[in-house]
């Protein structure tokens, strides 16, 4: 934090209570942490884990990131594995489809043909 220059004094840190999946537990605890860095506007939520003390030091992790990536003007793992899924998970074009399963096709026509004579019935 001190490499890139944030202080406790640009950081407004917040405790809300969490919402999602836990029930009676999570909703009397404010184990969630919000913070805001004052000086870029950037703001972080978290609440991957139960306790507090470890949500805040995840949240002052990902806005460490968020300022670097902002700095750097790279993006970050976290982001570029997510663009990664999301280009596997988008929908081909028809064409591509079209010859990834012409070039299937293809490739059975050539196994048929290495089975025996009489395996093609």
């Amino acid at each position: 934090m001190t490499g890139l220059g944030i202080t406790e004094d640009t950081l407004l840190e917040k405790f809300i209570q969490g919402s999602g999946s836990g029930g009676q537990k999570i909703n009397k605890t404010a184990s969630c942490v919000y913070l805001k860095h004052l000086t870029s506007g950037i703001e972080v939520k978290c609440q991957q884990q139960r306790s507090r003390e470890l949500n805040r030091y995840i949240a002052r992790r990902e806005l460490c990131e968020r300022l670097e990536e902002i700095r750097d003007g790279k993006k970050s793992a976290r982001t570029q594995a997510r663009e990664k899924i999301r280009r596997q998970k988008r929908r081909r074009s028809r064409r591509s489809k079209n010859r990834m399963l012409d070039d299937k096709s293809k490739q059975s026509e050539k196994k048929n043909f290495r089975k025996g004579p009489g395996a093609n019935d």
